[in-house]
């Protein structure tokens, strides 16, 4: 059976078309695109009808795409942002409406289910291990072992909601990745577990992966299943901070333009995550909740 699926973020939709058969994953094709569907949103609640025509637009397009591969199935999930919004299920009437797509909501608890079985089954990490998704919108924290998720936590923090609250400046003030630094090891600190290895999820580690081994056009084969120290990271944080997001994205190719300006809040997270579990490195997982749902449909049809 050939299953596309769909993870409308907070930050970027992504596709993948994959077929499953025999205990197997072959991906057919993957697509993403940043539409900042959260953007703004802290202020009021409600989707800023630019980003969800954007995003609505790309949804079509990667439907379509789902279709000329001959998906037998497409399989559609959205996170924070439609948790959030007051207006989400506006948003999910249209998606229904134009592209005949049931786009549903999943809980934070479900989406971090899905981030560990994509892993779990793709990595298999040895031991106890932690699945860090990081979001738009909210960050999940998953740990287990195998292909069983034992605990999650889901924390209100992700790569837009902090550069908005924090980030003001551009580049950032000192004391202003100072506040941002303090607030992370405040949420952290409640969720640090011992753990054998960790999983990094999301655009901003996977960047990261691409910068430091120079991977351009991005590929996601050479950067799942990478390890990334906590020194590349620092390395980079301290590079980038310094400089304005245009010329982040324009000094360095693998950074897009929309995620340089969110990319310092990403980096400093996963820098503060690995200090509060006192480890030195971290795997770098390509494979999330879109992988996940086909994952899903393998394991459990």
């Amino acid at each position: 059976m050939r299953i596309a699926s769909l993870d409308v973020g907070s930050y970027s939709v992504r596709l993948t078309v994959a077929d499953v058969l025999d205990h197997e994953i072959k991906i057919v094709k993957e697509l993403g695109r940043i539409t900042s569907l959260a953007s703004r949103l802290s202020e009021d609640s409600l989707l800023k009808e630019d980003r969800m025509e954007e995003t609505l637009e790309v949804i079509k397009e990667f439907v379509e795409e789902a279709k000329k591969e001959g998906a037998d199935r497409i399989v559609a999930v959205a996170t924070e942002a439609l948790r959030k919004a007051k207006n989400s299920q506006e948003f999910l009437k249209k998606v229904k409406e134009e592209t005949g797509v049931d786009l549903q909501i999943i809980s934070p608890q479900e989406e971090g289910k899905l981030a560990f079985l994509a892993t779990a089954f793709s990595l298999k990490p040895e031991g106890f291990f932690v699945v860090i998704d990081q979001g738009g919108g909210s960050t999940e924290f998953v740990f287990g072992e195998g292909l069983n998720p034992k605990e999650i936590i889901s924390i209100h923090m992700g790569i837009v909601n902090l550069t908005e609250r924090f980030l003001k400046d551009d580049p950032p003030t000192q004391e202003q990745l100072d506040e941002l630094e303090a607030f992370i090891r405040r949420k952290v600190r409640g969720v640090v577990r011992k753990v054998d290895e960790i999983v990094g999820l999301g655009g901003t580690i996977t960047t990261v992966c691409a910068l430091e081994k120079n991977v351009y056009p991005y590929d996601p084969k050479k950067i799942h299943g990478s390890r990334l120290s906590r020194e590349s990271l620092e390395k980079w944080f301290n590079t980038l901070k310094v400089l304005p997001a245009k010329e982040r994205s324009e000094r360095f190719k693998q950074i897009e333009d929309r995620r340089a300006e969110v990319i310092l809040a990403g980096i400093l997270m996963f820098i503060v995550i690995l200090e509060g579990f006192s480890k030195d490195s971290l795997l770098v997982g390509d494979w999330g909740v879109k992988h996940g749902l086909i994952v899903k449909e393998l394991l459990l049809p």
